[in-house]
């Protein structure tokens, strides 16, 4: 009877330690624009994000090398990496015929499909276009200067 008791104090003491937070599902939200774009768009675009990942050689369509965006565009156009990746708006003519996955609705499924994942949704794209973003190839304008 003691032992139970001891186990039962002890136990209530740990989860009153760790509180309801490790408990908690861990969502897409919570990972960084890297991890995410590990996760999901390696297999086309590659580690380098240079459209040379696995699969990359399978495609009919020929994968965009993400880290030119800025100098084809002259700088980072946000809005139109933004809506490339969502991809439930309007047809993109930059991005050609729609043949990547379209995220958008991807991710909102995968954090529940409800008024909550929508925004975690939003926030992970956000995530992704920063990171897209951040491997921009800045040394063709370095050359020029």
């Amino acid at each position: 009877m003691r032992i139970r008791t001891v186990i039962l104090c002890v136990g209530s003491a740990l989860l009153a330690s760790f509180g309801a937070s490790a408990f908690e599902a861990v969502t897409l939200a919570d990972y960084s624009g890297e991890e995410i774009f590990m996760k999901y768009c390696v297999a086309c675009h590659g580690e380098s994000g240079r459209g040379d990942g696995p699969v990359a050689p399978g495609l009919a369509t020929m994968v965009p090398d993400l880290t030119a965006i800025s100098r084809r565009y002259g700088e980072f156009p946000t809005t139109l990496v933004r809506d490339t990746i969502d991809g439930r708006g309007a047809r993109i003519d930059a991005h050609g015929t729609r043949t990547m996955p379209v995220w958008g609705y991807e991710f909102w499924i995968e954090e529940g499909g409800d008024v909550v994942a929508q925004r975690e949704m939003k926030e992970v794209i956000t995530k992704l276009v920063d990171y897209v973003r951040s491997i921009q190839d800045d040394s063709a304008a370095a050359k020029r200067d």
